[in-house]
């Protein structure tokens, strides 16, 4: 028999984790106009997806990506971050980037036939003995992370695949290539080349400058693939490169853009949550939750911390110096959209939903979301203009819509797969927007939408996939499943930092097991969240908003009164 004390703790955690499991407005049905609407927008992103995959099929299988007004191909794999297009290789033929990004799409919509016939082929023709230049970031979170989510999702039984078909394939795949990528971790830093050849690894005179995402943004990917194979080589590397990214942040916990892989300097200390950086503040948390190690979530908690500080205005993010933390661009990018995802899964569900309306009110200026918006001048970048397909502003809505089944996002979901097949649908498959103000199409289909865009706005419609299972979608939005064997072992004197503590029922039904984070830890058990920054003065005195912190339960900025007192002073 459980003592009662034991009973009773669990029955507060359950209800902290669970809180709306017995809340009797979610119990209720689902009106059918409700459900049938969200039946009607289901089958409309799965046709999306089908007319985006067989075009792709029928016109450039089994090269990387479709060229959809051409109805012709790319071998874009080398491509991929290379804005100069420097080193394009000769006699590279494809690697069927865009069927290895579309895997689990297939099988979350419910096509395990298709999804079994691609596994095949892919383990009877796909070889990465190329003579090819690639970017460690983009193969990682594309290839990589597609073959190791898919071998996963190949070997669950639920799946339902021919039994004795698939023997690792998948995985013998996934392992060539990662020890491929080896080589780049051979720096004075440990931190990787952003550019490694498939063939004959790091080329001479290669660049060593890289990005903050591009070595910081790696250890889900290898880290799953050391859980698998059991050989904690690439976990290793991915993590030596994390911490020394770690050590050269600023006595403000800022990093900047990018950096010297050789000398360890940073080059470009402006930095923001966007291009650059944004997959690493993604990857510290979600690390977290599927590795278990403490030393990511201290990571991800201090970054949080200096975000919410230095680069928050309201309802925006602009960049700034990483070692004063002066603003330098006020700015919208279009990665930035994924952050109110991310802050769902922290517990900040407000703030997240303050960010999320308004990156979907410059979406429903344009139609699309352009990739640079200028906040301080309220226009569009002269010169980046575009919108490529991007899924950030989708997966968010999808993680708000988990978090609070609010029908306005289902709405937005809407208006984005509208906008979607109004603007960018053509007959040889969807095609990226070259200029927002004109609608002029570029002939480009990236994989990512495949991987993304249409996963992430099936999943809102209908989440089935995710019923009685726990995964982590990577920065590709490839499914890694959260289990208890890839977790570090506690020892039996273990006293987490990262508890939550419930004042009262009604408390632990209303918010997240991140929101009742404790920060700081003492001894009043204050409930906290994740962006809580104290003011500087116990006594909550001041002289200036330099001094007042970030307010624990709403997440704005506190400001300094004209009578001396950090508080919500200031309607932002």
């Amino acid at each position: 028999m459980l003592p009662r004390e034991f009973i009773v703790a669990w029955m507060l955690v359950f209800l902290v984790i669970f809180p709306n499991i017995f809340n009797p407005c979610t119990c209720q049905l689902e009106p059918r106009w409700a459900a049938k609407k969200r039946h009607v927008m289901r089958e409309k992103v799965r046709k999306m997806f089908y007319h985006a995959y067989d075009n792709y099929m029928t016109h450039a299988f089994p090269h990387d990506e479709l060229k959809p007004l051409t109805k012709s191909f790319t071998d874009s794999l080398s491509e991929l971050g290379n804005l100069r297009l420097e080193h394009l290789p000769q006699d590279y033929n494809g690697s069927a980037l865009t069927l290895i990004e579309s895997l689990s799409s297939l099988l979350i919509m419910g096509n395990s036939t298709e999804f079994e016939r691609a596994v095949l082929w892919l383990s009877q023709n796909i070889t990465f003995h190329v003579d090819a230049r690639v970017n460690l970031f983009e193969c990682n979170i594309r290839v990589l992370g597609g073959l190791v989510s898919a071998h996963i999702l190949a070997t669950d039984s639920t799946n339902r695949l021919v039994h004795g078909a698939y023997k690792n394939q998948l995985l013998i795949l996934a392992e060539d290539l990662g020890k491929r990528f080896l080589p780049a971790f051979n720096t004075p830093t440990g931190l990787p080349y952003a550019w490694i050849n498939l063939k004959y690894g790091v080329m001479v005179d290669e660049t060593t400058e890289t990005s903050t995402s591009g070595c910081g943004s790696l250890i889900l990917e290898m880290g799953a693939l050391s859980q698998l194979t059991g050989d904690p080589t690439y976990e290793y590397v991915a993590i030596r490169a994390l911490r020394k990214l770690w050590s050269m942040r600023s006595s403000l916990n800022l990093l900047g853009t990018t950096l010297d892989v050789v000398t360890g300097d940073w080059i470009e200390y402006s930095a923001g949550i966007g291009a650059g950086v944004d997959s690493f503040y993604e990857y510290l948390f979600k690390a977290h939750i599927l590795f278990g190690k403490e030393e990511f979530w201290r990571m991800f908690h201090s970054a949080y911390l200096a975000v919410q500080k230095y680069f928050r205005h309201g309802p925006w993010y602009h960049e700034a110096d990483m070692r004063t933390g002066k603003a330098t661009y006020w700015q919208l990018t279009s990665l930035q959209a994924f952050w109110p995802g991310l802050q769902v899964l922290v517990g900040d569900i407000a703030a997240a939903n303050s960010s999320h309306r308004e990156f979907f009110h410059v979406w429903e200026k344009f139609g699309v979301l352009p990739e640079r918006y200028l906040l301080d001048h309220q226009m569009l970048h002269p010169t980046e203009k575009y919108y490529p397909l991007r899924p950030e502003l989708a997966e968010s809505t999808f993680y708000l819509y988990q978090a609070t089944k609010d029908s306005w996002y289902l709405k937005v979901g809407e208006s984005i797969v509208n906008s979607l097949n109004l603007y960018t649908k053509v007959e040889g498959g969807f095609a990226s927007v070259r200029d927002v103000t004109t609608m002029q199409l570029e002939d480009h289909q990236h994989s990512f939408f495949l991987a993304e865009t249409c996963k992430y706005l099936y999943l809102l419609f209908d989440d089935s996939f995710l019923v009685d299972r726990n995964y982590i979608f990577t920065t590709e939005g490839h499914p890694l499943p959260v289990l208890r064997d890839w977790h570090d072992r506690l020892p039996e004197s273990y006293i987490s930092t990262n508890w939550s503590f419930a004042q009262s029922e009604k408390q632990g039904r209303r918010t997240s097991a991140m929101s009742l984070q404790v920060c700081p830890a003492n001894d009043n058990q204050q409930v906290e969240s994740a962006c809580h920054i104290t003011d500087a003065r116990a006594d909550h005195r001041c002289f200036t908003d330099e001094e007042c912190g970030v307010d624990s339960t709403t997440c704005r900025r506190r400001s300094c009164s004209m009578a001396g007192y950090c508080g919500l002073w200031l309607l932002v």
